[in-house]
């Protein structure tokens, strides 16, 4: 295949990444139509399993990068200058950069620019100097609130370069997904197949996101007393919090620390409902197509951030002092916007689990497809 060379970037969590997948999908087939020879993600350590699991990459480059991330390295040429090298020797013809409303695409626009990449497209405010082809500027309040879905304003920031988008893009993952172990799937016995399974995901990549470990045992405790079988999920950092939260209960299974990411989203996509703060399994979940229960923390503005094209309950008290201070650990005692009463949750998942929950609307309509859209501009 002779077409363009495409390199996507979202330097980021996994849950950010599975929110661009549909936009970088839509990568494929360029301004003139023509389909690219390959499309490349270039991703943050956090990011890469979720990257590798999109649908339409070839191949998923890995940087720990200074400008991003919960625990962002500290700056050092060498690496950054191995980076330009890195974009430098995949010829690309094209980099797209894709971004959060309150991060800065400019450092990642600047090393495709010293890589030699003829075309750097990118949704910026700030006047981009000469890093920029394309200028995409996304709509909304520097406080996060009036914007778009993170998933609309990345496909907007694909038409604005010119692209057409699907009329009903969604995410998705790579199929088939990787099977469960062996002695997790022993362990669920009929129960996946019969859709009883809850899963319960009381961690998340930001402190704040997540519910008081009290909280979360609550939750998990009356599912099991309702009837419904709880997995609890975790990474390898949050064994003891899952031990924590569901001590004490034999039919409780704890699969922390026990699947890949791959092996999660299995176990998602066969679960009833998620249960899940505003972290990469909310929409590992809403990309194979369970709906999720979600805690969702008042420091983010919920209507950029809920999980995608599945049907949602959102728990949490919105305004509460926290409200979109963006804060990594909360800075109100009790953690009070997180404080989800048992029954409230099983209402949710109930309602959820039966199908009362109809999908919700993004909160802005998707881009109008192939038009470049108010506010794009090319860089000056």
């Amino acid at each position: 295949m002779t077409g363009p060379r495409i390199l996507a970037t979202r330097l980021d969590s996994d849950g950010d990444v599975l929110m661009t997948g549909p936009a970088i999908a839509a990568l494929r087939y360029g301004p003139d139509g023509v389909e690219a020879s390959r499309v490349d993600l270039l991703a943050a350590p956090p990011g890469a399993g979720a990257a590798r699991l999109l649908p339409g990459v070839d191949e998923v480059l890995v940087a720990d990068v200074p400008w991003s991330g919960y625990h962002p390295p500290a700056p050092d040429a060498e690496p950054l200058l191995a980076l330009v090298e890195t974009v430098r020797a995949g010829r690309y013809d094209e980099v797209v950069v894709f971004t959060s409303y309150h991060q800065s695409a400019m450092p990642m626009a600047l090393i495709a620019r010293l890589a030699g990449v003829p075309r750097v497209v990118a949704a910026t405010d700030d006047y981009p100097g000469s890093l920029l082809d394309v200028r995409h500027r996304r709509p909304g309040n520097p406080d996060g609130t009036g914007g778009e879905h993170e998933v609309v304003a990345s496909l907007g920031l694909v038409v604005t370069s010119g692209r057409a988008i699907p009329a009903d893009p969604r995410m998705a993952l790579r199929h088939p997904l990787p099977e469960l172990p062996a002695d997790l799937l022993a362990e669920l016995g009929d129960d996946l197949a019969a859709g009883r399974v809850v899963v319960v995901h009381p961690g998340a990549s930001v402190p704040a996101r997540a519910p008081d470990p009290a909280v979360a045992a609550a939750a998990v405790a009356a599912l099991d007393a309702a009837g419904w079988r709880v997995v609890v999920t975790g990474g390898p950092g949050e064994v003891d919090l899952a031990a924590r939260v569901s001590a004490g209960r034999p039919r409780v299974v704890d699969a922390a620390g026990r699947t890949s990411f791959g092996q999660l989203a299995t176990l998602l996509e066969a679960a009833a409902v998620v249960l899940v703060g505003n972290t990469g399994p909310a929409h590992l979940a809403a990309a194979v197509g369970t709906p999720v229960a979600s805690w969702f923390s008042a420091v983010m503005p919920v209507e950029r951030w809920v999980p995608f094209g599945v049907p949602v309950v959102v728990l949490g008290d919105l305004s509460a002092p926290c409200r979109l201070t963006r804060a990594q650990v909360c800075p109100v005692a009790g953690h009070p916007c997180l404080d989800v009463a048992p029954q409230e949750v099983l209402d949710a998942v109930e309602a959820l689990a039966t199908g009362k929950v109809p999908v919700p609307p993004p909160s802005a309509p998707l881009p109008p497809q192939g038009d470049v859209r108010p506010g794009a501009e090319q860089a000056l």
